[in-house]
């Protein structure tokens, strides 16, 4: 009888742990520090965040930098449109102070130097903003960083994350969405495709459309969510990913 009532415990116990959500940081610790920094990527860490997730683009000259806008206006108060300029001049722009005068002199970093901050057991989320033009270069730095068991890729561009996993299929990757209909519509061709899972708006994520996923063998992220009570109807549902602007107060809402 004992032994039937630890089994019991044992498997309670685990059951719970499994039940817990990966906390995926929104470009970095983004409520408080300025979003898509080191900053802000550390800040993550120190709060026990198990992903920070940030957004790339190509510049002129081939160099993959993290920013969520195609141009740096809002985050840097300087206007250039990313594509169209070199890396040395998105560089100079500070994409600190507007945020906080404390976070003063943050650059726009280059993709290597946010994968080199993932501590041990963590993961990096990269987003891919702009198209599949980014890939080689994208290649290029996964492989020099020595980290790449460790990255998980998404994307809203439908052949963009074909093409990604195609390019990096021992990594899991995940197709974004905010649109119910579309979801609906492709999440059998995500599964056959290859594809990890869904990475949806939280606002659409329901238990018909988390249940379907599960049939399909599809994992179920969501964003962006900074509510306690709305994290725990998504853990609930069966989601296995949180992401938020605020990784301590959901981690603590969901302990």
């Amino acid at each position: 009888m004992y032994r039937y009532f630890s089994f019991v415990l044992f498997l309670q116990i685990n059951l719970a742990a499994q039940a817990q959500p990966s906390i995926i940081a929104h470009r970095g610790s983004s409520f408080t520090a300025p979003e898509n920094t080191v900053a802000a990527a550390q800040l993550a860490w120190q709060q026990n965040a198990d992903a920070v997730e940030l957004d790339i683009y190509l510049s002129k000259d081939n160099r993959v930098v993290v920013i969520h806008d195609s141009n740096t206006k809002r985050t840097t108060g300087q206007e250039f449109n990313v594509a169209e300029t070199s890396a040395d001049v998105l560089r100079s722009l500070d994409a600190g102070d507007w945020k906080n005068e404390l976070y003063k002199g943050e650059k726009i970093p280059f993709l290597e130097e946010m994968i080199a901050t993932i501590p041990d057991g963590k993961k990096m989320v990269i987003e891919i903003k702009c198209g599949v033009e980014v890939l080689p270069a994208l290649k290029l730095a996964v492989d020099l960083s020595g980290k790449k068991q460790q990255l998980i890729f998404i994307a809203f561009g439908w052949e963009t994350i074909l093409a990604t996993k195609q390019l990096f299929p021992e990594n899991a990757c995940y197709w974004l969405s905010g649109w119910a209909p579309e979801v609906q519509e492709k999440m059998k061709e995500s599964a056959i495709k290859g594809l990890d899972g869904l990475n949806l708006n939280n606002k659409i994520v329901d238990k018909k459309t988390v249940r379907r996923a599960k049939r399909l063998g599809l994992e179920m992220l969501s964003w962006t969510i900074d509510d306690a009570e709305e994290a725990k109807r998504l853990v609930k549902l069966g989601v296995t990913g949180i992401t938020t602007n605020r990784p301590d107060l959901i981690r603590s809402s969901l302990q």
